[in-house]
């Protein structure tokens, strides 16, 4: 079975083999062997800090290793022009780690901070929850699922192992709704079906799956499955899930939503690393 965690390690060390091939060209003729140097990586936008567990073990594996000391922790706030590390160490080493472990930051911060919007969006409906999907980049789903964590939101099924959930083509293939439930509590497991119009949302709620997820309905069909309903399944609202259509599934009475787009949309938050002195 493939790791549904890979280690932290092997992705730093897979991103900068990406991005070192076979020696920074640059830095070996233009940086000399024995500078030494401290930088400080400064966020160029504000935002949710998350993704400095993979910054720092950048500067660490990067040979001659570097020291990272992390100024902010996973999940703050930050403004524009605050610094969020602090980095001591061959300053060779120090530029040529510094895109892989920026990349991190930007792409793990902006996915915190999307999902901070939707969370503080969605504060004032307390039984609702924000979860993100397996929408997420190949082999960074730890990482990005810990960013959205950072964010305020929670984590669906980590991958295929972990939960059943039942999507249209497995409806199709099982012909129809029913059926396919009712096959997949040979698992032993809590079911979640996925259902895009009210009758099947009935078919559902007869063979008593415990989720229901509401797939890309209006917010008067959602308001409709929520009284049908009556509490005897959850409600999970998504598809095509906007900041405005997660308010508007929360004000009609879902218990979840799930938003693809906290992972495969979210903006970069940007982060420079500046020299701030150097010394033999």
């Amino acid at each position: 079975m493939v790791s549904s965690k890979p280690d932290l390690d092997d992705v730093v060390a897979t991103a900068l083999r990406e991005d070192l091939g076979s020696g920074d060209v640059t830095t070996r003729y233009v940086v000399g062997p024995d500078l030494l140097g401290e930088a400080r990586v400064v966020a160029r936008s504000s935002g949710v800090l998350s993704g400095a567990a993979a910054a720092a073990r950048v500067f660490e594996i990067v040979q001659p290793p570097c020291e990272y000391v992390a100024l902010a922790p996973e999940g703050a706030r930050i403004d524009r022009g605050d610094e969020v590390a602090r980095i001591v160490g061959p300053l060779g080493s120090i530029l040529t780690a510094e895109r892989t472990a920026l990349n991190f930051l930007q792409r793990m911060s902006g996915i915190a901070t999307l999902t901070r919007r939707y969370a503080d969006a969605l504060s004032a409906y307390e039984n609702v929850t924000l979860l993100d999907t397996r929408k997420t980049t190949p082999g960074l789903r730890s990482l990005e699922r810990a960013a959205v964590r950072a964010g305020g939101g929670h984590n669906h099924r980590a991958g295929l192992w972990d939960a059943i959930l039942i999507k249209d083509n497995h409806v199709a293939a099982a012909g129809g709704v029913a059926a396919a439930v009712r096959s997949a509590r040979r698992a032993a497991m809590p079911v979640e079906v996925e259902v895009d119009t009210l009758g099947q949302l009935d078919e559902a709620l007869e063979v008593g799956a415990e989720i229901v997820l509401l797939d890309n309905m209006s917010p008067a069909e959602m308001r409709r499955a929520v009284e049908i309903t009556a509490g005897r399944a959850q409600l999970e609202a998504s598809g095509g899930m906007t900041l405005e259509g997660a308010v508007a599934a929360a004000k009609a009475g879902v218990d979840r939503i799930s938003v693809g787009a906290l992972t495969h949309s979210a903006p970069a938050l940007d982060f420079s690393l500046e020299v701030r002195r150097t010394w033999r």
